[in-house]
């Protein structure tokens, strides 16, 4: 809904685009400022930003063939705390 509202808002605007879709303004606008500045993310979404990226670089050293539990557990061998049960 945000990206549909990224690409139409230069022809409507947001606040008659949130009119007609279920989605307040003022929620746009939060996820437009936290998507410019990563300081306003809480601490959770941070630290997922910097997982991901660790996830990403265990997936591809070993051959795009790991699963979920086979990545956990090689971040686990490589000292980063992480719960297998993250979304």
């Amino acid at each position: 809904m945000i990206a549909f509202i990224d690409d139409h808002r230069g022809a409507h605007g947001v606040e008659p685009i949130c009119k007609v879709l279920p989605i307040a303004p003022s929620t746009y606008h939060a996820h437009v400022a936290k998507r410019r500045d990563p300081v306003k993310l809480s601490a959770r979404a941070r630290q997922d930003v910097r997982l991901k990226i660790e996830v990403r670089r265990v997936f591809d050293e070993n051959f795009s063939v790991y699963g979920v539990r086979k990545v956990w557990r090689q971040l686990k061998r490589e000292g980063f705390d992480v719960a297998r049960c993250r979304d």
